[in-house]
Formats: structure tokens, sequence, C-alpha cells
């Protein structure tokens, strides 16, 4: 059977990644469709119940201050927010939201069937078609052919998935979900290079059957903030989680089963998270430590099925029971489901361009867990870029890049394209080098105009924008301008132990000291006066005193980013021969030649290329 229709965009797979590429490209105006093994589970959180988090949380407000919709989804489903790292610098502060795994789910649905230019088709794709060297539509499991102008593959952990626990292993997507044979055979036929890589889940258990009293609560914060900057409401009726801890004693138990433990047994060929490792692995890796965090995390509001974050396991049922009732606080537990590890295929993406459609084949898009990475929030932010690209080059646009100094997913799409991942690829801050630059706060300001220009924002998001932009500006000027007396101020400075005054200064001078905020100067009659007549935003007030307080950081940041672009406009032509430039290392040319930078900036960030092979470089452009 052959569909009659013929469409714009493709998409398969309906995680995280396929739903925001389906949202970006249909809300551009591409017909799409979306195809999935079951429209039941579209956007299912596989593992935690929760979005955001460090790195992961700044990813989600770009996400929605481009247009995108999973800020959204997630203030419509969230049970408990926290932003971490509040105690250190702004360019560490992360918002994180608990979400309700069903909500979260009804939330996407509704948002994708809302939207006209979304058609959706239960089934497995079991290969592309090809013509002239694009792909030109898919075939599915069931025999019906699609035609489309462009395809976005975002197959989760469901090609050639495996799942294994304890002896045990089947094949499958998820639990109970099957995998998807036949793409990874066919991109090799067609020169791609595909690895293994896995990931794990923890036990899902029974609330009735936990002893909360024992363990430590960790209640959301009072004054919540929205992921998406288009949310006002707060959020009511936060659900807390709870803490508790192994112990020598659940270790051993554990090590019990490590002879029958896939990962430890060879069984597992793929390379798991470094940053997400299994309870066995932690064992294993820091036998010093004689305890492990773990937290105790509702699935929702309207289920007692808890989530015990921190041990993600494949070790045999009875010993991950056996192993649970020795943990402070569940002595009596029941489990709901065993935890388990997957592996499956993914095609490291140094074989992608900047906008993540493959060199090997044009249309054809690859994002999410394909390309390496873990998370939801890297999925999404692939996702969004790879609909947004289909889109584009479907109709013949402009391809839409952000650098690393636009956003964090500027950072983590260069990371995947220079530098690939041979392990699941997660972002931190630590990745950014103008993380200052890219607070989770200021996401609108450096976003939303791009969004707006692409058609993806709408106009209500750039006059919200614009209205905080205006605010920030009179606030900062107003305290430049503004003068404090030493007789008002003085007693504030010295409860907090900074140095008093001794003669008057401009409130900027004193809000630009460590540890002092707006709310301490409030004692000064001219500034309360201000912000009530003015009557300034929470977000506005926030933006004027960071940009006064990191002032000196945020310029020099700023000038290293200008630096940067200068390098990542002097262009590499399309067919320059790398192979030929015999001054240059044999591992640069190498390098050079398999990932073809489009910028002297791009090359110079792949691993293996000097500064030196980059002058030699140079030198070749003529500059």
């Amino acid at each position: 059977m052959k569909l009659e229709e013929t469409y714009d965009v493709i998409i398969v797979g309906g995680g995280h990644a396929g739903c925001e590429a389906a949202h970006a490209a249909a809300t551009l105006g591409s017909k799409v469709l979306l195809v999935t093994q079951n429209l039941e589970t579209l956007a299912r959180m596989s593992c935690n119940p929760a979005m955001g988090g460090v790195a992961k949380g700044q990813i989600i407000r770009e996400i929605d201050a481009l247009g995108g919709m999973s800020g959204i989804i997630t203030d419509a489903s969230t049970i408990q927010f926290r932003m971490l790292n509040k105690s250190k610098g702004p360019a560490m502060w992360s918002p994180r939201a608990q979400c309700d795994r069903k909500v979260f789910e009804k939330e996407w649905r509704k948002g994708l069937e809302g939207n006209k230019n979304i058609d959706f088709w239960q089934d497995t794709v079991d290969s592309i078609t090809t013509k002239k060297g694009g792909v030109n539509g898919v075939i599915t499991k069931m025999g019906v052919e699609i035609s489309a102008k462009s395809v976005v593959l975002c197959n989760g952990t469901f090609l050639n998935g495996l799942i294994h626990l304890g002896k045990k292993n089947y094949k499958g997507g998820r639990s109970g979900e099957p995998s998807a044979e036949g793409i990874t055979k066919q991109l090799i036929d067609l020169g791609f290079t595909s690895g293994r890589m896995k990931t794990g889940t923890p036990p899902r258990l029974d609330g009735r059957t936990i002893d909360y009293s024992v363990t430590e609560e960790q209640a959301g914060d009072e004054n919540t903030v929205s992921f998406s900057f288009m949310t006002k409401e707060k959020i009511k009726d936060q659900h807390s989680c709870f803490i508790t801890y192994t112990s020598p004693e659940v270790h051993a138990i554990l090590k019990e089963g490590f002879e029958d433990s896939p990962m430890f047994s060879g069984r597992i060929k793929g390379v798991g998270a470094r940053y997400c490792p299994s309870i066995e692995d932690k064992i294993d890796r820091f036998a010093s430590k004689d305890r492990h965090q773990l937290f105790i995390e509702p699935e929702g509001r309207d289920t007692v099925e808890i989530y015990l974050n921190g041990f993600s396991t494949s070790l045999p049922e009875a010993v991950q029971l056996k192993a649970l009732r020795k943990i402070k606080g569940l002595e009596k537990v029941k489990m709901f489901r065993a935890g388990y590890a997957i592996e499956y295929d993914y095609f490291p993406p140094t074989q992608l361009k900047h906008t993540l459609e493959t060199k090997l084949v044009n249309n054809l898009f690859f994002c999410g867990q394909i390309n390496g990475t873990t998370g939801y929030e890297e999925a999404a932010a692939q996702g969004l870029m790879a609909g947004i690209n289909a889109h584009q080059n479907t109709h013949e646009k402009e391809e839409f890049i952000l650098s690393r100094s636009d956003a964090y997913i500027g950072v983590l799409i260069d990371d995947l394209i220079t530098k690939g991942t041979e392990e699941p690829y997660r972002m931190f801050t630590s990745r950014a080098e103008y993380r200052l630059l890219l607070r989770q706060d200021n996401a609108d300001i450096r976003l939303t105009k791009k969004g707006y220009k692409l058609g993806l924002a709408k106009i209500d998001r750039l006059e919200q924008l614009e209205k905080k932009e205006i605010e920030t500006a009179a606030l900062i000027k107003f305290l430049t301008i503004q003068s404090i007396d030493p007789n008002v101020i003085n007693p504030v400075l010295e409860k907090l132990g900074s140095a008093v005054l001794k003669q008057k200064v401009k409130i900027k001078a004193v809000l630009s000291r460590p540890h002092i905020t707006i709310t301490d100067l409030l004692v000064c009659e001219e500034l309360d006066e201000y912000l009530k007549e003015k009557k300034c935003t929470t977000e506005a007030i926030e933006q004027a005193e960071i940009e006064i307080k990191y002032e000196g950081y945020l310029n020099k940041e700023k000038e290293s980013a200008e630096k940067l672009s200068r390098l990542e406009n002097i262009k590499i032509a399309k067919d320059f021969k790398f192979n030929k430039l015999h001054s240059i290392s044999t591992e640069g040319r190498e390098k050079l030649t398999a990932i073809q930078p489009k910028t002297i900036g791009q090359a110079s960030r792949i691993s293996g290329v000097s500064p030196s092979d980059i002058n030699v470089l140079l030198i070749y452009l003529g500059r």
C-alpha cells in the first residue's frame, strides 16, 4: 500500500525529539506526518519523570524562548519545582521540575493534535527510500510506503534494542515495546558508521509500602518560577521527594548478583553513560564509598508508583528486591517493575552537518539518542533544530544554526558534530565556555527574536520580551543615577558584614558588591517607590541585578565570543581538499577530511587538530 499524500516532513519516532521536531516543522508551515509504534506512548518519560536540572534546565528554557513546546508542557505537568544551585552564581542556576508522567504525555498529545499541519500514523518504520542521493520517503513494517521531501529519524533506544535483566535478555525498545529492525543495516549499506550504547533504568516501587517517616524530605521551592516565559500561573499543591541511602549491607547483597550482571559478564557490549552509572557500576567504581544517595520520586499526582532515582540496575529481580529491602524506609517495599538495562544502535554524529542533516543522504536528519546523546532535554533540543531545518530545506530557505555563544543548544550540536561521542553525551554547564552569557534567566533575550524571525515564536512572545528589556534598561538607568545616603544604608551594610559608606554613592555601586541584593536596598525610599510605581516584574529586577553585579565578567565573555565569531566567519570551501595540505599533521588531515568543517572556528574545535594545523590552514586560505 502507498499513501496518496506526499509530506514535506516525516518524523520517525514519538519521543521528546520527535514531538519537538513535529511541532517545529508543522508550526513553520510544513505538512508533517509523525510515525510512531504506539500513539498511546507519545512523549513517554521512559526513565525519570522530571525535566531540567544542571544545564538541562537551561536547554528547556532555550527551547521555549525559540517557540518550542517542552517548557509549556513541563509547566502544565509539574508537581514539584526547584531552582538548583541557587547558592552559586547565576550561570549555575538551573530549573528542575518533577512531572506527572501521564499529564506530560496527555499535554504533548493535545498540543500536537491541535496543530492542523500534523498527521499521525501508528506503525514501525523499517526503512527509508532514497532517490538521486536524497531521501524521498519511508516504508513501514506493515508494508505501507509513504513519500516525503525530508525524513527525521528520532528512534531513541529502539534501533535493534536489546533489554538485559540478569542473565535474561530480549529484544525491545523499552519495557513492553518491540525494537525496530532494518534501518541500521540499510544505513550501513548507504555508507554510515554505527555503534552500540547502553542506558538503564531503576525499579519502580509501590509507594504504599515505603516508610517516609525515616527518610529526608525534599520539598519544592516556596517561590517557584516557570519553565516557559509565557506561563504566569504558580504551581499549586507541590509534592515532596524524599532522600535515603544505600549501606555496606546493601552493597554486599548487590555484589552477590555481580556474577549474573550483564554488565560485568560482558553480555552488554554498548558503552554506558559515565555520569549516570548503574548502582552496580557505582559500587564497583567507587568502592571506598560506604553509601550512595537515592531519591524517592513520585511518578504523578494520581498514582502511588515511585521512581527510585540513583538505583539504575540490570541485576536479577530477586537481587534487586533483596537489596531494596535493606535500604532505610524500604524495608517492606514491593516492586511494580524491576530495573533493566537496554543497549541500542547509534550513529556517530560526526556524520552530520550542523543542521543535523546527514552528510551522505540529502534531507535525512538524525536527532536524539540515535546521535549518541542521553536525556530528554538533549533529545528535545535536537528535535527542535532538526524539525526547523527539515522545514527550511524542504522550502529552500536558509539553514538555522545556533553558535556556541548563542545557546547551550549550539554547544550541544557543535560538540556532537565536531568532536563526536563514544559514550552517551550529557550536557553540563562546564561544556560551555560562555556559560555566564548562557543563563537560564536570559534565554528569551538571547533567542526569542531569532525564533520570531524564523516564524516559530509568535508575536505575544516578542512583545513580552520587549517589555522586559525596556523595564530592565530603565531600572538599570535609575540605579545608575540615583544616590543612596550612608545613614540609610550603613545599618544594612553593617549587618551583612560589608564596608560602610562615608559619603553618598550611586545605588549601582552598592549593588555591585557581593552578597548585596536589590531586596537589601529597599530601605532606600526612592528605590522602593520606583519599583512600586513602575510595577517592576521579578524577571526585570533579577535581570537588572545580574547585569550590574556581573558587568565586568559579562563584557569579557562578550569580547571573547566576538573573537570566536571572527573565526566562525572564515568559511572553508565545500570541496576543500584537506588531504593535500602536507604541512598539517597526519591526524589533523584525517580528522578534517572526515568531518569536513565549514569554518575555521569549527575546524579549531575538532579533537586531534592542533593550533599549528589551524595556522597552516589560515595561510592556505589567504589569512
